[in-house]
């Protein structure tokens, strides 16, 4: 049985998934950290940069698995209508 490209169920390295997520955040926090060394913003404006690098971190870390996951083993099948015998 074989899938169409895309929506294949191809194993997927949870080793592989969670470097890839903390890379992608490890660069947003890297960005974060250089405009606040080359900016030297106050104390309010770099706490709210900072404060976005995490949640930017976060957010990236976020898309990153679910573009991994989606890949790996397709896109969430729909949710059956009611009354529907799935």
């Amino acid at each position: 049985m074989t899938e169409p490209p895309g929506e294949g169920r191809r194993d997927l390295s949870i080793g592989l998934l969670a470097v890839s997520a903390l890379g992608a955040a490890t660069v947003v926090l890297v960005i974060a950290t250089t405009v606040i060394l080359v900016v030297k913003p106050g104390p309010v404006l770099g706490l709210v940069v900072g404060l976005l690098g995490v949640a930017g971190a976060i957010a990236s870390m976020g898309y990153v698995s679910k573009r991994m996951t989606r890949n790996a083993y397709g896109d969430d099948p729909p949710d059956p209508e009611p009354g529907s015998d799935r």
